[in-house]
């Protein structure tokens, strides 16, 4: 009697847990959606780790112990880290290297005989007018925001180790990008077009805004752009990410690799075309998630080794 007592206990917790996770994630989604009215689209780091804490909380209402040292153990270190990769321009400026064009432009050159953002753009785009392809290019620019710290709060939510795996990735990644765009600033062809290195190099985005009539949300605490580094092309972290995930769950099935594979050309495409990045900022970009991955996997097996661990088992 007393464990049927206890298993009814239990199943009342559980549609209790479920039920309050529904509703938190329900208001969650209409605040989101009130915020992006009233304050426009969420793009700067501030406002993304508030809008993300709170949305654990919002599914975490069954559980707020686990979110109280989750913020401060798993996610407040990260945002520490992250917000300090921000500093990259003001650190390169006290130092006081000058951005460069010519190396990503002459790779590109020496690839295709010709720029392919000015060859891209000639052919697709028609300023003044939004195509299909141009709200294609500009969501997947933008998902470059949400997507990392989206797969993050996931794992987070279904399998801790699966998150403390890819967090030290994206921190890696991310540690990568800071020392790079300090020690090596590099213009993107739309900043290279106006400074008159290259021929009218559009920027797509930058356009897009106006098109669809929402501007992006003001940051909390910068107000000036001084954290915004437009010079930190080379390579390209919005092409890193992508591949960084294709990575990561290349395990998890034949229909995961093509996803995330769509994923990984789409945004390639998308960079190009927008006059973001160059091809080669792209390659590189490939070349330092495929590095990261690799050096992070290279640690953790050396750790294990010492400490006498068996290999994990794969994780999808």
């Amino acid at each position: 009697m007393l464990s049927r007592s206890t298993a009814i206990s239990a199943d009342a917790r559980a549609r209790r847990a479920r039920r309050l996770t529904a509703v938190g994630g329900a208001a969650f989604v209409a605040a989101t959606v009130a915020l992006m009215v009233s304050q426009g689209v969420i793009l700067s780091r501030d406002w993304l780790f508030a809008w993300l804490l709170l949305g654990l909380l919002a599914i975490s209402l069954a559980d707020p112990v686990r979110w109280v040292r989750g913020v401060i153990v798993d996610w407040l270190p990260l945002m520490a880290l992250l917000l300090c990769y921000d500093l990259s321009r003001p650190v390169r400026e006290a130092i006081g290297i000058a951005p460069h064009v010519l190396p990503q432009l002459d790779a590109d050159r020496w690839l295709f005989g010709d720029v392919p953002p000015i060859a891209l753009q000639h052919w697709f785009y028609t300023p003044g007018v939004a195509h299909w392809y141009d709200y294609a290019a500009f969501g997947v620019y933008l998902s470059h925001f949400f997507v990392t710290l989206a797969v993050l709060a996931v794992l987070w939510r279904v399998s801790h180790r699966r998150f403390r795996e890819y967090r030290a990735l994206v921190v890696a990644l991310a540690s990568v990008g800071f020392v790079v765009y300090v020690l090596f600033p590099a213009a993107p062809p739309w900043l290279a077009a106006y400074d008159g290195h290259i021929r009218a190099v559009p920027r797509v985005i930058a356009d897009m805004w106006g098109q669809i009539g929402i501007e992006p949300a003001e940051a909390l605490f910068e107000k000036r752009g001084e954290f915004y580094n437009q010079e930190a092309a080379v390579p390209s972290l919005h092409a890193a990410y992508p591949m960084l995930l294709l990575l990561f769950f290349w395990g998890a099935g034949r229909w995961a690799r093509l996803g995330l594979g769509a994923y990984v050309l789409a945004m390639a495409l998308a960079l190009v075309y927008t006059g973001e990045h160059y091809v080669s900022d792209i390659l590189a970009g490939w070349l330092a998630a495929g590095g990261v991955v690799l050096a992070v996997n290279a640690v953790r097996a050396r750790r294990r080794s010492r400490r006498g661990l068996p290999a994990p088992a794969p994780a999808p």
